[in-house]
This record gives C-alpha cells, sequence and structure tokens, in this order.
C-alpha cells in the first residue's frame, strides 16, 4: 500500500464525537506492554526527627509516633536538648544527610572540635524552617514540616507509620553508556541531564553519569533533553507511547466525520491534571493521554504524532512541576516548530499551558497545518532515529510539499541535539585530537587507505555535545547548530586534509 492509499479524508455522515470514541476504545484494545524492571525499597521504621526548637510540635509529634515508629531526636538547637520520653535525643552539629527511604545517613558531630559519628535511619522528619533536602523534589521518605505549615506536618503524621514494610517502585530511565557524550580526554561535554535532575539523583562518573535510581522519582526530563538518547525513559518506552498514539490518531481518523477537527493530543499527569482536565468539558477532538510525568515528553513524541496526523500536541501543566522542566519543554516545542515551519506548515502545533488555557489553545492548534497522510512507521526507542524518520515524513507529506519544496537546512538555537562544525583550515593543524575525542563517531580520520592525512565530518552523529571545540588546541572548531534536510547529513564529508610530512632520514610519507 503506497501513501496516497492513507491521506486523510473524513467520512461523511459521521455524527460528531463518533471518532473520539472510535479512538479511545482503540486505546482500550491495546495489549498490555512489557512490564519495566522494579526499584525495591526496606524500611523497618527507623526515623530520625530533626528540631531546633523546643515547641508543642515536637513533643506531641514524638508522642504520637514513638507506639508505632523507632523514633530517635536529634537536636540541631543552641540551647539545652529536651527531654522526650520514649525517645533517644541526640544534640550537635549536622555536617550531612543524605540517602533515601530505608538508607539515609546522618553524618554529625557534638561540636567543631568533636569527630564525626555515623547514624542510620528509614525516615526523616525534619522540623527545621530550612529543609536539609533543598532540591525540587527530596527523596522518598523525607518529609520536612516546618513549623511556619503545619499541613505539611499533618501530612507526614499520617504517611510515616505507613511507611515501613518493603516497597517498590519502577526504573524509570535505562541509560546506555556507549553514546553518552557527557566527556572525553577530560573535556566536559553534555551535562543537561545533570543540570535538569530535580532530585539530584544523576551525576558525573568522570566520562560518563550515574543514576541512582533510587531517588530518581520518573519525571523523564533527563531523556527529553539527551542529545544522544544516551538517557531514554521507560514508563512508558518511546516505542509503547507511540503505540498508544497510532492506536488513538488511527481511530479517530478512521471514523473522523465532515464536522469534526483535526484530533489533538493533550498529555496530563495523573494527578492535579487529572483532575481539572475532569472538571472540563473538553472538545471532541481532544484526545487526553496520562503521562507519569508531562517533563517526559522530548521532541520524538511531539513530531512523531504530528507525523501520526494529530493537529498538534498540548501539555497540561498545573504548576506542580518543577520550573526547570517547563523550560525544558517549551524549548523542546520552539525546536518543533521551527521545523514544521521550515517544512511548510503554517500555524501553532504546541502548547504548555494550565488546564483553565486549555480551550484556547485547543482553538489555536486547530487551525494549524497537518500531515497530508499520516506516517506507518512505529517511534523507536532509539531517539535519533525516531526523530529522523519523523521529519523526513513529515517533508514528504507536507502540505505544500510537491509545489514549495521545504527548505534544505533549518537554522536552529544553540543547545540544539544536531548540527554541524565549522573547521578554521587556516588554524586547524591535523593533530586529530577533536576525532579522538568525538563520542558519537561525528568526527573520524581518512583511514588507513588515504593518501594524505585527513579530517572527516558526518553531521548525522553529531550531538552538538561541544567536545571537540573544547578539546582542539587551535581552537579552531565552532558549532552550527542546525538540521540538514539533504542527503549530505547522511554522507561523510572532508573537512580538512594536508600533505603529509616526508621522514628526514629515509624520506618517505608519514
Amino acid at each position: 500500500m503506497n501513501d496516497t492509499d492513507s491521506v486523510i479524508r473524513p467520512t461523511s455522515g459521521a455524527p460528531p464525537g463518533q471518532a473520539k470514541a472510535a479512538a479511545l476504545a482503540a486505546l482500550a484494545a491495546l495489549s498490555p506492554f512489557e512490564p519495566v524492571a522494579s526499584v525495591g525499597y526496606q524500611s523497618a521504621g527507623r526515623l530520625l526527627i530533626v528540631s531546633a526548637g523546643v515547641g508543642p510540635a515536637l513533643g506531641e509529634t514524638v508522642a504520637a509516633l514513638v507506639d508505632r515508629l523507632s523514633v530517635a531526636v536529634f537536636w540541631a538547637g543552641s540551647d539545652k536538648p529536651p527531654e522526650l520520653a520514649g525517645a533517644e535525643v541526640s544534640c550537635g552539629e549536622i555536617v550531612s544527610l543524605t540517602g533515601y527511604l530505608g538508607a539515609f545517613e546522618l553524618l554529625w558531630c557534638r561540636d567543631a572540635n568533636a569527630p564525626t559519628q555515623l547514624a542510620q535511619f528509614d525516615l526523616v522528619l525534619d522540623l527545621q524552617e530550612r529543609a536539609l533536602f533543598e532540591m525540587a523534589q527530596p527523596p522518598q521518605g523525607y518529609f520536612h514540616a516546618p513549623p511556619t505549615r503545619a499541613a505539611s506536618l499533618e501530612a507526614a503524621m499520617a504517611e510515616l507509620p505507613e511507611m515501613v514494610g518493603e516497597f517498590e517502585k519502577p526504573k524509570f530511565f535505562a541509560y546506555k553508556e556507549s553514546i553518552c557524550a557527557h566527556s572525553r580526554s577530560r573535556q566536559s561535554g553534555c551535562n543537561k541531564c545533570i543540570e535538569i535532575c530535580s532530585t539530584q539523583a544523576i551525576s558525573s562518573a568522570g566520562d560518563t553519569v550515574v543514576v541512582d535510581p533510587h531517588l530518581c522519582m520518573g519525571c523523564g526530563a533527563c531523556s527529553t533533553v539527551c542529545p544522544s538518547g544516551a538517557m531514554s525513559y521507560q514508563y512508558p518506552r518511546v516505542a509503547d507511547r507511540g503505540a498508544q498514539l497510532r492506536a488513538l490518531l488511527g481511530g479517530y481518523q478512521e471514523r473522523r466525520g465532515e464536522a469534526d477537527a483535526a484530533p489533538l493530543i493533550v498529555f496530563h499527569n495523573g494527578e492535579d491534571g487529572a483532575t481539572a482536565l475532569a472538571e472540563l468539558d473538553v472538545a471532541t477532538n481532544v484526545l487526553a493521554v496520562e503521562a507519569w510525568h508531562i517533563a517526559s515528553i522530548g521532541l520524538d513524541v511531539l513530531l512523531g504524532a504530528v507525523a501520526y496526523g494529530a493537529g498538534g500536541v498540548i501539555v497540561v501543566s498545573q504548576g506542580s512541576e518543577a520550573p526547570d522542566y517547563a523550560n525544558a519543554l517549551q524549548r523542546e516545542m520552539q525546536t518543533g516548530e521551527l521545523i514544521l515551519s521550515a517544512l511548510g506548515y503554517c500555524g501553532v502545533h504546541f502548547s504548555l499551558c494550565s488546564a483553565t488555557e486549555l480551550a484556547d489553545a485547543v482553538a489555536v492548534i486547530s487551525a494549524a497545518d497537518i500531515v497530508s497522510a499520516p506516517a506507518r512507521f512505529h517511534l523507536s526507542n532509539d531517539k535519533r532515529s525516531t526523530l529522523e524518520f519523523a521529519v523526513e515524513h513529515l517533508a514528504t507529506h507536507a502540505k505544500h510539499a510537491k509545489t514549495a519544496p521545504a527548505a534544505t537546512t533549518i537554522a536552529l538555537p544553540v543547545g540544539a541535539m544536531w548540527g554541524a562544525i565549522a573547521v578554521n583550515q587556516d588554524k586547524c593543524t591535523m593533530c586529530l585530537a577533536c576525532a579522538g575525542a568525538c563520542p558519537a563517531s561525528a568526527l573520524m580520520d581518512g583511514g588507513e587507505d588515504a593518501a594524505k592525512p585527513q579530517l572527516k565530518f558526518l553531521e548525522r552523529n553529531c550531538v552538538q555535545c561541544g567536545i571537540c571545540a573544547s578539546t582542539c588546541p587551535e581552537t579552531a572548531i565552532t558549532l552550527v547548530p542546525r538540521f540538514l534536510m539533504t542527503e549530505q547529513r547522511k554522507k561523510e564529508v572532508l573537512l580538512n586534509e594536508t600533505e603529509p610530512f616526508d621522514c628526514i632520514s629515509c624520506g618517505k610519507a608519514l
């Protein structure tokens, strides 16, 4: 079957809303996806309460919990520590608190001159005004309930006694070290996953990164910003998300009537986002999809949905997410819009908004151009391959593809995941340090058969990590963020070459 057989043509006479019902039925009919690996926690109920001031909250809290948990109090105040029935009380200075549910480690000392001591706990209730964990999402098992937030203490008191036993959660990520562009040859490259992680679960480990699965909360932002696809989201995997989109959009298109607008995908989280949407009377072309966390909706999902026939994608944010996540999503959407616009698609296709702004976003995106024939390929867990397929399909099936060819080069903002490099040949000494340091095999030498020393480049592989530029001793390399639409991006190109030197002893070329 060729592409013309799958052109989107509304059927006549279908009642409004029937297409949406067919889409939801197709989604419900999908077989369950393969389960992901799990991460385990064990808690024996050893609770650490940290406080710096005597008040009714501390005494009442200890009294309410000592019969259900093993309670220890660390007194960080300057005055004499209180006596609390049923709880061991220590006092001094906190050096550090690290860990997670079932594995917290408190490093402390009695005073500046005393040796440090280590204590281990399963749970932590922090009653200080300033939190011991200040990241946007502290680890599971840690509760911050300062005196100014009575509701936080009430919630913690209800939850703490239930956090005893064995627990599991999904391992939300997968990491492929071999394609990570974090660092090479002691030159720093991509730090995007480390910078975006709101739980501080990701850290540098030389040329690669490490992720503590116990700290990871499953936002998926690391996979969204990763340029190489080394970090990928697993809950669900992109291939599974693609199956959902194909089912939804295929079911909608099959029963779409002339009165039905182009289908829109609306991603929301399962808590405040789901609650807010449930209270709205959404349009019949809105196909809502729940995400564990909206930060996991990356460019591969955005452009994949449009390639499958969606008019666009709306992500509902209710403000409970870390601010950096919204910024990352906006950048992904801006890149997607740049690509679609360069390919000839008019209108706005992506929006990040609150539930109260949904109706306006639906009205705007419903007017945007859509692909003339939905894609048949499957979204892959290989991020860059999926995006290549999506962009190529969108270029082929744009409304004006036959009469107005798409741009051959799409300029992208600094920090984009695609691009070229420019080499100043007057500065370049052909040391080839850049080729040796490139983590993506985008830069290479001429090979054994080359008659001259050569520097070659494969644009398809370049992730714009910048290691080549920082490695170059002559500062001869400049990054050029762009997406090249021609076949040249898949071919090796010569960036520089030089005449070989002759050996001063034997006269042979070196």
